[in-house]
């Protein structure tokens, strides 16, 4: 994307250090600071689904724009190519396919209000302002927009449970509005019930319920403004009040201040999934007494903090791609507790984290293959204390998470991959959870009888004639069922991890040795007919086909390569795969991102590109690793192939661009691919340091002739989690011939 050179507004000539989707900052003073190369544009275009607003790593808020618009292109709220924003709401999901939050939203106003009939919106039209790009700003921690039909400048930061926003009023405004809209429903989430209170002039208060993917949602909410209005109105289902409280379910409050000579007003706002008093005492734990610049320094300090971690060389593109993913890779799982550690639980009542904070927002049928992986590297401690939200979800409930959100259940995807994650942390040493209770926690799982695993256990697989998805439910529950042998194998439980190995080998009911995929099967054994492995079949397989579902079996890649015939045969249906075009006109919006029949775009086939590591063929591995980092990410604003879903997009990116991915995220191991950056120095938690050089680093230069660990020949295509943590220098030697 070209580099432009932009006049920031008049209004917003204090603010420093800001960043717009291509630009790059190039005075050498500030090449080091890895804030200047993230872009929260990226992804909010196309596929990504992602939000440009402000918030700190892991933070509880997402202050963030609103098109006012319903549909999928919305599901994060903002979509690029509009051009109208509704008001900024304190709660977004980065990348997933779910439409809920978009609380607590205000909007910053003059009068007359313009109104426009959006999509979803409610009849009558929502009040809206038109808005350019070339006045709109997003870096870490921070959002900038000009409404245009207004002439208000707006800026949003944040904290870890409060957003701030300041809004700079033209000089001729004599009155200023701020409208909060608490009762609009958007995409899949629906209002439930909403209050306010007038606590006074500058003071407010209240909550929004709600109900869609997440089933009980509560967000209380207590707002000090930094100047007092003068008068107000309530608006419910329609008729306007003048009393100090109000509930019910379209709810909406409008505020008139005469603006102070600055024309600046900031509304600070603090959340809580537990009561208005709680929401009330996160505000005061953050402090600041509405000081905008304090805030945002804050802010920029945490991303500083968070992004340092990973000190990279590498051409300017690869670095925004790289820095960009970190930022993205940082915002969930998130902070669900409040200040005084109280939040609510999965069982609706409010529960008290012990041992740190409670996190929710664990998307895990993405994030377990390279996300949290990516996290026991870099992010050790907050993995621990993550570990704990999961067994203290599983305390609560009865069952460990499979998508848990908001306080609560989603039962969202499938598998029980809360299992993988939990043992991947466990082994190698970066949680304090009991290993039995956890090993019971996860056979629990693994043998309730819900989500087809009743037949899974009988038979050894899912049949089509009970579940859809079957295939695909199958090849996870085998992976899971690994998990649990390497837990119990590290315990000392023989039998048990016997039996589960045993369990892990479930995968080979769905092979079809004649077709050479997996393919679904009735209870009787028959395969479903007829079969086509290029079309679409989303009753057998997880938002996938065939061809992507069938080389899921990253804990026993030599079976599976024996199975299917050996390694010639295996590599040549990979072969197939990269090159065989789709033949379905028009998949569903979440499969994209395609190299012939492999899709980039969704998890699956994630691991794929790096099992010709396993056939002898390294040199594929190099160059499609290298291929897709160059495709299918981009630094535009449609630079994300497929939802980022929580963070697993950029994972991937993340690892491969260091040169390896955990293809069997319990192994402790990672497999060689071809490093994008010219040098990364990974600061370990542990005091230590990890460097990854690439010698001879080119755009044509992909494929590997040599890599030493310690100045050592490294053996074989396999780098250990331990040898990392133990620190040194991995050297790539790079070539443009395989």
């Amino acid at each position: 994307m070209p580099v432009k050179l932009l006049v920031p507004l008049l209004l917003v000539l204090s603010v420093s250090a800001c960043s717009q989707s291509g630009l790059k900052v190039t005075d050498s003073d500030h090449q080091s600071d890895p804030l200047d190369y993230v872009d929260p544009f990226i992804g909010t275009d196309g596929k990504g689904k992602t939000f440009p607003g402000a918030t700190v790593p892991h933070g509880m808020v997402q202050l963030s724009p609103d098109n006012g618009r319903t549909g999928w292109d919305w599901i994060a709220g903002y979509f690029y190519p509009d051009n109208i924003l509704a008001g900024f709401s304190h709660k977004h999901l980065s990348g997933t396919g779910a439409g809920d939050l978009y609380d607590i939203s205000f909007m910053p106003l003059t009068r007359p209000f313009k109104g426009q009939q959006t999509e979803g919106g409610p009849q009558g039209g929502t009040i809206v302002s038109s808005f350019s790009h070339d006045n709109e700003r997003a870096s870490p921690g921070y959002y900038q927009v000009f409404l245009e039909d207004y002439g208000i400048n707006v800026e949003l930061t944040a904290g870890p449970r409060s957003g701030l926003q300041r809004y700079t009023f033209s000089p001729d405004t004599d009155t200023a509005v701020i409208r909060l809209d608490l009762g609009y429903s958007r995409n899949w989430d629906s209002t439930t019930a909403t209050h306010i209170e007038i606590i006074d002039n500058q003071t407010i208060a209240g909550y929004r319920k709600s109900t869609g993917w997440a089933e009980d949602q509560r967000v209380y909410f207590y707002t000090r403004f930094s100047v007092p209005f003068n008068q107000h109105q309530l608006e419910l289902d329609g008729n306007t009040l003048s009393t100090k409280t109000a509930s019910g379910i379209q709810l909406a409050a409008e505020f008139d201040f005469a603006p102070p000579g600055s024309g600046e007003i900031l509304v600070h706002t603090a959340i809580s999934s537990v009561s208005k008093a709680n929401a009330k005492a996160n505000l005061q734990a953050e402090g600041h007494e509405l000081d905008f610049s304090a805030v945002h320094q804050s802010a920029r300090q945490a991303w500083r903090e968070e992004l340092s971690k990973v000190q990279v060389q590498a051409d300017p593109d690869t670095l925004t791609q790289f820095y960009t993913a970190m930022y993205h890779a940082s915002l969930a799982p998130r902070l669900f507790s409040d200040s005084d550690g109280r939040y609510k639980g999965p069982d609706g009542n409010i529960h008290h984290s012990e041992k740190g904070p409670r996190y929710e927002f664990f998307s895990l049928w993405d994030t377990f293959r390279a996300l949290h992986p990516w996290k026991t590297l870099i992010d050790t401690r907050r993995t621990g204390e993550m570990m704990r939200s999961l067994m203290d979800h599983y305390q609560v409930s009865g069952r460990l998470p499979v998508w848990i959100f908001e306080g609560n259940e989603t039962d969202m995807m499938m598998g029980y991959h809360s299992v993988p994650v939990l043992v991947d942390a466990y082994l190698k040493g970066l949680t304090d959870i009991d290993g039995e209770q956890l090993l019971n926690a996860a056979i629990h799982s693994a043998t309730q009888d819900e989500f087809g695993i009743k037949s899974y256990q009988e038979l050894g697989y899912v049949p089509y004639d009970e579940r859809k998805w079957n295939v695909s439910l199958t090849l996870e529950y085998a992976f899971d069922d690994w998990a649990i042998a390497r837990l119990a194998d590290a315990l000392g439980k023989q039998e048990i991890a016997d039996e589960f190995a045993r369990r892990a080998q479930n995968y080979r009911h769905h092979f079809d040795a004649q077709s050479g995929f997996m393919r679904a099967k009735n209870a009787d054994g028959e395969f479903r007919s007829p079969f086509d492995a290029n079309a679409y079949y989303p009753e057998d397989y997880c938002e996938a086909n065939a061809w992507q579902y069938s080389f899921f079996v990253p804990h026993d890649v030599p079976g599976m390569i024996e199975m299917m015939g050996g390694k010639q045969q295996v590599s040549a249906r990979l072969d197939a795969m990269f090159s065989t075009e789709q033949a379905v006109e028009e998949f569903p919006e979440w499969i994209s991102g395609y190299i012939g029949q492999y899709v980039h775009g969704n998890e699956p086939s994630h691991h794929v590109p790096y099992l010709y590591q396993y056939l002898g063929e390294p040199h594929k591995t190099q160059q499609l690793v290298r291929r897709i980092m160059s495709e299918l990410y981009t630094t535009a604003p449609d630079g994300l192939v497929g939802n980022e879903d929580a963070g697993q997009m950029s994972a991937w990116y993340l690892f491969s661009a260091l040169g390896f991915y955990p293809v069997d995220p319990v192994s402790g191991q990672y497999v060689l691919g071809s490093p994008a950056i010219e040098q990364a120095q990974i600061n370990l938690e542990n005091g230590r340091t990890f460097t990854v050089t690439a010698k001879n680093q080119r755009p044509d230069n992909i494929y590997v002739s040599d890599v030493t660990l310690n100045g050592e020949p490294l053996d074989g295509f396999i780098l250990s989690h331990q040898q990392i943590m133990d620190g040194g220098e991995l050297i790539f030697t790079m070539s443009n011939t395989p």
